[in-house]
């Protein structure tokens, strides 16, 4: 099949195998440019095949020589349709990983399922015994309680009152102005179910029973803050009520590892082009201008550039620094006064007419579209390729 981007609003419906490949390979060439980290060993990463979560266990296993399992729900291909950029990513990062002579173990599935939490428990016990890593990665906006078996949906929505702004569109550089209502009880409520942090508490929960956590196990989950920008439609908004609650959970965590001394954090990442950030308005504006200013600082960062950080200069370290609530910060160098008050003045000027000139919106969109495998310099869109890639560690 020969393949070509095609998109509908924020997603992406074509993911191509070879450039998803080669974005796994850039990840992993980058790890090992900068060296060995002295981490963890068996891993375990919910939600491993896009974004934070599969930069999280690229660095794990190339950089820390780590065992790892990855749990997400991606699609294969079928008739005329490629599979998901995540099913790619992962089958590029499990042939790497075996040709390094790194265990690396899938499970593909609904991660919110007590199924999947039991399948994934098997498999620690039988290949790897206990992790001494949890990353919960996952990004999802629909959840069916395992418990309940009902079904929530999570949306982006301010709270208490419209919220308008400025958005793009990010295919054409159209800046407009948006208005959005607020969300209402019950929508807040099932944004917190989904997004919130009762399935990462769940996993723990799980893990811990089942007696396959090591002494002094650490997990992270991920969170985001970001600017006054865009407080009003995430972090004051549905989002940022999940994310309090994602927060909070870490110390039910604390508490319920101490036995085995654990450690459960939280990681305020930076804004990046991700399937979930394009989703949410006013952030691909902002996250526009914020790549202008970084890039021209020499401070912009990846996925992957963030999770080698984390890993190396924050989980890993003897001297953890925590904000003023606890979580770990690699957010600082977005959230410097003079990078900030450059965006800002960049926000008040920004328009469709210039948009080109003073924000890296192309940036934007090769971001985005790398994220599906389109945009590689090295390969030949042009030619025909197989569709049908398998996961050689699926279980």
């Amino acid at each position: 099949m020969i393949i070509k981007p095609k998109t509908r609003g924020f997603i992406c419906t074509t993911a191509h195998p070879e450039g998803c490949a080669q974005n796994v390979q850039e990840q992993i060439d980058y790890v090992r440019k900068q060296g060995l980290i002295k981490g963890p060993k068996k891993v375990l990463v919910v939600g491993a095949s896009t974004g934070y979560g599969l930069a999280s266990r690229i660095v794990a296993a190339f950089g820390a020589g780590a065992d790892t399992i990855g749990v997400f729900f991606e699609k294969s291909a079928s008739d005329n349709r490629t599979a998901t950029a995540g099913w790619y990513n992962t089958a590029a990062f499990e042939k790497k990983a075996n040709e390094a002579g790194i265990y690396s173990k899938s499970i593909n599935g609904d991660a919110f399922s007590d199924k999947i939490k039991e399948e994934t428990i098997e498999l620690i016990k039988r290949d790897l015994g206990k992790v001494d890593l949890v990353v919960y990665s996952l990004a999802s906006p629909r959840r069916i309680h395992p418990v309940t078996g009902e079904s929530f949906n999570s949306v982006l929505k301010p709270i208490g009152k419209d919220f308008t702004n400025k958005t793009v569109n990010f295919h054409n550089g159209e800046v407009s102005e948006i208005t959005i209502e607020p969300a209402n009880e019950d929508e807040i409520n099932q944004t917190v179910a989904v997004m919130g942090g009762e399935d990462w508490d769940m996993w723990m929960q799980a893990l811990q029973n089942a007696g396959v956590l090591a002494d002094g196990v650490t997990t992270v989950a991920y969170s985001y803050i970001g600017p006054e920008i865009t407080h009003a439609v995430y972090r004051e908004g549905t989002i940022g009520r999940a994310k309090d609650h994602l927060e909070a959970t870490a110390k039910t965590i604390v508490d319920n590892l101490k036995d085995i001394g654990g450690r459960a954090f939280v990681s305020v990442n930076k804004a990046l082009v991700t399937q979930s950030s394009s989703a949410i308005p006013v952030v691909p504006l902002y996250i526009s201008l914020l790549y202008k200013v970084m890039k021209e600082n020499g401070t912009h960062e990846g996925c992957i550039e963030q999770m080698y950080r984390l890993f190396a200069d924050r989980l890993y370290t003897d001297s953890l620094e925590l904000d003023e609530v606890g979580r770990i910060r690699v957010d600082d160098l977005e959230m410097k006064g003079d990078v900030q008050e450059e965006v800002a003045v960049l926000w008040n000027k920004v328009s469709s007419e210039n948009i080109n000139a003073i924000s890296d919106i192309e940036g934007y969109r090769e971001d985005f579209f790398k994220l599906f495998g389109f945009g590689f310099a090295n390969i030949d869109y042009n030619e025909d390729v197989d569709v049908n890639v398998g996961i050689s560690g699926i279980e």
